[in-house]
């Protein structure tokens, strides 16, 4: 619980306000019964006249974009006591996309020897609400677009003739979809940075008084985002949001020269949900006792065998494994593995596991999620999901770039800001309809392990995050990084700690090896990157048990640790303090 004194500063330092879009007549124009905000007023009014002229030009465009993101943002970061940094920035960024051909085969088109770009151009812009400027500049961006979609179409049209097409391939280049009108709220973000200033210098001090830190860094952000989007298709989109992050950080390194990090953070949409310092004292001392711990764990062996996953890390575990070969993009890339492509109405996995991706929820149990969204960033709403029904694949999730059998977005095109939006998770949420209390299923794990005559099976309490390769020239195998593991003795001895292996293998056999499940899901926020840059997602899932899952020696450094201790720690040096 927060003291009232902790939550009274807190809101001093941290004020957000949202607030409708107030648009006097001379600022902003009117769309039937809706006042738009002069930012969309303004690119609404180039969006008729450019459309106008282009959609009859030659190649004729038959579709045009413009998305406008007001991006507000605070920073405070500090290491190992003192300040590092303290800045505010506020920026707009205009992306127009033109697309020129048509639905079915348009400038965008995948050539086969050519590899996809997935930035997406665009420019900075005029922070004024001036009419006439933003005008100036969304024309002048339009221009640029256009040209350059017009000579992607001929090569898109000369590689028609020579190349052999897929049947996926062959799907539409783009999905209609049926128009949103949406005017939001605005958001405010208003930041006193001072309170947090002395906060991570307290909080990374109280790292320092650990010999075995190396270094730490504590982070504070504040993001106020406010986005316009409108279209060629009748989409006219203006809403605001606001996160907070504090990150905590502390790296070490064990004798034998192995890197020991360990990470965590709190996320928050409201000031008054922000955690207070006793809150965060305890995730600082927690942090230091695991990475003193994992100093002195002796290296693990290779291992194959049952292992249990709780919540987090299998919440991890999930979104590398199955929800990056989900997305639909992947499925229609001669390129990719495409894993689940052909795979649709098949059983893959347990029938007591169902698996959606919501990104129209806000919270879990009280715990917000980081990949909620209202619409999606091709002008699409959220929509809830579902990918597994009863161990049986149902669906993919998609942007506007279709499959044969699934023509539609579902409101899942999400992008970094400077990169093209494709088909990515929101809130991807694992649900089992046999879970059982932890302890129960920590039992089934011995049970295992002493039915296969080994010595002990392996728990992961955390995991860092991983990798997985899609491509299809390479092996179709995942590897994922887990930051806290213990073995689990089968003849009832202490579980021993133990550090320096990577999770590995292959999606479709790890997946059909899930024996069982908690009845407690648990909550993992962070960002996801991916072709379509850095996005905000969220992963939920019960504790998760696994009848052979491979363990490989983590690659480690050969650097020995400091020569000397930590001033603040070297008995030969108390007299030298200052």
């Amino acid at each position: 619980m927060k003291s009232q004194r902790n939550v009274r500063s807190l809101l001093l330092g941290l004020i957000v306000s949202a607030s409708a879009w107030a648009c006097p007549a001379a600022e902003g124009a009117r769309d039937g019964s809706i006042t738009l905000p002069p930012v969309l007023n303004a690119m609404q009014v180039e969006l008729d006249r450019s459309f106008a002229a282009l959609s009859k030009g030659d190649p004729a465009a038959y579709f045009i974009s413009y998305t406008v993101s007001d991006r507000n943002y605070a920073e405070v970061s500090g290491s190992n006591g003192a300040l590092l940094s303290s800045s505010e920035d506020r920026a707009r960024w205009l992306e127009v996309q033109t697309r020129v051909g048509g639905y079915h085969l348009d400038d965008t088109h995948k050539i086969a020897d050519r590899q996809p770009s997935w930035s997406s151009p665009g420019t900075t812009v005029s922070l004024d609400d001036d009419l006439a400027v933003l005008r100036r500049e969304v024309w002048r961006e339009t221009d640029r677009q256009y040209r350059a979609a017009s000579q992607a179409l001929i090569k898109v049209k000369t590689s028609q003739q020579v190349q052999v097409q897929t049947a996926e391939g062959a799907a539409p280049d783009f999905s209609a979809e049926a128009p949103h009108v949406s005017i939001g709220q605005r958001v405010d973000l208003h930041v006193d940075r001072k309170p947090w200033e002395e906060r991570v210098r307290r909080y990374t001090a109280e790292f320092s008084k650990s010999p075995y830190t190396l270094n730490s860094i504590v982070t504070f952000t504040a993001l106020g985002m406010n986005q316009y989007q409108t279209d060629t298709e009748g989409a006219k989109i203006a809403f605001g949001e606001v996160h907070y992050r504090l990150e905590l950080f502390v790296q070490s390194k064990a004798p034998d020269g192995m890197d020991i990090q360990r990470y965590a953070n709190f996320d928050w949409l409201d000031p008054k949900e922000a955690p207070d310092d006793q809150t965060v004292s305890g995730a600082v001392q927690r942090l230091i006792h695991e990475t003193e711990a994992l100093d002195q764990a002796p290296l693990a062996d290779p291992y194959a065998g049952p292992t249990l996953l709780t919540g987090r890390a299998a919440a991890v575990f999930f979104h590398e494994v199955f929800g990056h070969r989900v997305e639909g993009f992947r499925q229609k890339d001669i390129s990719e593995g495409q894993t689940f492509t052909s795979k649709i109405g098949e059983q893959i996995m347990p029938d007591f596991i169902s698996i959606k991706d919501d990104p129209t929820e806000k919270a879990l149990n009280g715990q917000m999620l980081l990949g909620y969204y209202p619409f999606d960033d091709e002008g699409v709403a959220g929509t809830n999901t579902l990918l597994v029904d009863r161990g049986v694949l149902k669906t993919f999730l998609m942007s506007r770039s279709p499959l044969r059998d699934v023509p539609h977005s579902n409101g899942h095109g999400r992008r970094q800001l400077g990169f093209t939006p494709v088909a990515r998770q929101g809130n991807l949420i694992v649900s089992s309809s046999n879970g059982m209390p932890f302890s129960e299923l920590r039992q089934k794990l011995i049970d295992m392990v002493k039915q296969e005559h080994l010595p002990y099976g392996l728990l992961i309490d955390d995991i860092e995050g991983g990798f997985t390769f899609t491509g299809r020239g390479q092996p179709q195998a995942f590897q994922v990084t887990p930051l806290v593991v213990y073995r689990v003795f089968a003849d009832g001895r202490p579980d021993q700690l133990v550090r320096g292996v990577n999770i590995v293998g292959t999606p479709l056999v790890s997946l059909s090896k899930i024996v069982g499940t908690s009845d407690k899901q648990e909550i993992f926020n962070g960002y996801c990157g991916a072709e379509s840059g850095s996005v905000p997602v969220s992963a939920v899932a019960p504790a998760v048990l696994i009848s052979e899952m491979e363990f490989a020696k983590k690659e480690t450094s050969t650097d020995r640790p400091p020569i000397l201790p930590p001033p603040a720690h070297d008995p030969q040096a108390k007299g030298q303090q200052p």
